[in-house]
């Protein structure tokens, strides 16, 4: 099974800002995105949301992973059960 990075984050330099343009966009979002999903964070932040609070994060995430990607763009790239 294919190991799960967080390359980008590493040796990232950009301005995390958002609003400027859309590569700074992308990039920032990237950042957050690998920031908010350590593990570390997750342990601490994860108990203090409500079960509602849970269900929209996760509702929210697997509509737009069905909205912009395939099948098996989702096994392959997501799951990374290919």
């Amino acid at each position: 099974m294919k190991k799960d990075t967080h390359d980008f984050i590493q040796g990232y330099k950009g301005l995390g800002a958002f609003g400027m343009d859309r590569e700074t966009d992308e990039e920032t979002v990237m950042f957050y995105l690998q920031k908010f999903s350590e593990d570390g964070f997750m342990k601490t932040f994860l108990p203090r949301l409500s079960d509602t609070q849970l269900e929209e994060i996760y509702l929210f995430v697997n509509k737009h992973l069905k909205k912009h990607i395939s099948e098996d763009e989702y096994h392959g790239l997501f799951l990374k059960d290919r």
